[in-house]
């Protein structure tokens, strides 16, 4: 983690809203997503800073353009205060030369049992994952401290006007890997804009 990084971040998490209430009122804690897609690896997930973002998702999930193990019936989004921790922070240098280290060693690995490794397709991010699951098996066996959070930006969509390296969903995501870096959890105001679905017969929005 870098030595001028911020300790905290505001993050914003789509789910249910059966799921979003129960976490509001302590009734619950959140389940970490661990499927051989995810692409920062096994944690929960926040879109930084962004809840437009997060109803999008939940709203595209909901719909069923987006997939996950579990369909989001009505669309919500909660509000998390997240401390990074130990942040393996895929903004900055140092961090990127731990991906390449750590390519090579699981490239290494398969290589040596003769299987091919992972690859990465459309939104089944298999090969990232296996890197990162990587990462935290060799922190754990080198007894180096693990990793709190992970945090990177991720250049989705099409380009946002001819030409352009920008991206029309480009965003940054933190995965929570420790439970104990999320202090606590809010609503995000105004709450029509952000959690239209809590009003009686707000449709299904469309973006």
């Amino acid at each position: 983690m870098s030595d001028y990084q911020s300790s905290n971040f505001i993050g914003f998490h789509s789910c249910d809203e059966i799921v979003g209430k129960n976490l509001l009122t302590g009734r619950d804690e959140l389940r970490p997503s661990d499927n051989t897609w995810d692409w920062l690896g096994p944690g929960s997930y926040f879109w930084e800073s962004d809840p437009a973002r997060a109803l999008k998702y939940a709203v595209e999930n909901a719909s069923g353009t987006q997939k996950n193990k579990e369909a989001i019936k009505t669309p919500f989004v909660i509000g998390a205060i997240i401390e990074l921790g130990n942040c393996l922070n895929l903004v900055e240098a140092e961090s990127l030369e731990i991906l390449n280290e750590a390519y090579s060693g699981l490239k290494e690995l398969y290589d040596a049992s003769g299987l091919p490794m992972p690859t990465n397709k459309e939104y089944n991010r298999a090969l990232d994952c296996a890197i990162f699951r990587y990462i935290h098996e060799s922190n754990k066996k080198s007894k180096r401290p693990p990793y709190d959070t992970i945090r990177c930006a991720f250049p989705e969509g099409k380009e946002a006007f001819p030409g352009s390296k920008i991206t029309s969903r480009l965003h940054i995501q933190i995965c929570v890997c420790n439970p104990d870096c999320i202090k606590g959890y809010f609503l995000p105001k105004p709450l029509e804009k952000y959690n239209p679905y809590l009003f009686p017969n707000a449709p299904l929005m469309g973006f």
